[in-house]
């Protein structure tokens, strides 16, 4: 599975497009302010995020991405991973949990 899409979505990311686009997850928003860090998390289900406004390097595993609006990262469950905004201003995104289907 390619864990990191960038430009997957059209700007201004919709809300709606990113969630017809995962049926059969979740779907929610965070508005992080500068500098936030979400630091070495594990989930037991697949996870999705969609960079909508801002910049945030995104460390799924070894892999690593400084994410923009508009790009998609598919998180599988079990993976560790990171999430900082960067400093200089907050950010928005999209996220949801659920299954991926097998994309191999």
């Amino acid at each position: 599975m390619t864990v990191f899409r960038p430009c997957a979505y059209a700007l201004p990311v919709s809300p709606a497009a990113v969630r017809a686009d995962h049926p059969g997850f979740s779907f929610d928003t965070f508005r992080d302010p500068p500098g936030q860090v979400w630091a070495d998390f594990m989930h037991d289900s697949d996870e999705f995020v969609v960079v909508a406004e801002g910049r945030i390097v995104i460390e799924v595993g070894a892999e690593c991405a400084d994410c923009r609006p508009g790009d998609l990262v598919h998180i599988p469950a079990g993976a560790r991973h990171t999430l900082r905004t960067a400093p200089e201003r907050g950010s928005v995104w999209f996220y949801g949990y659920g299954r991926f289907e097998d994309e191999s």
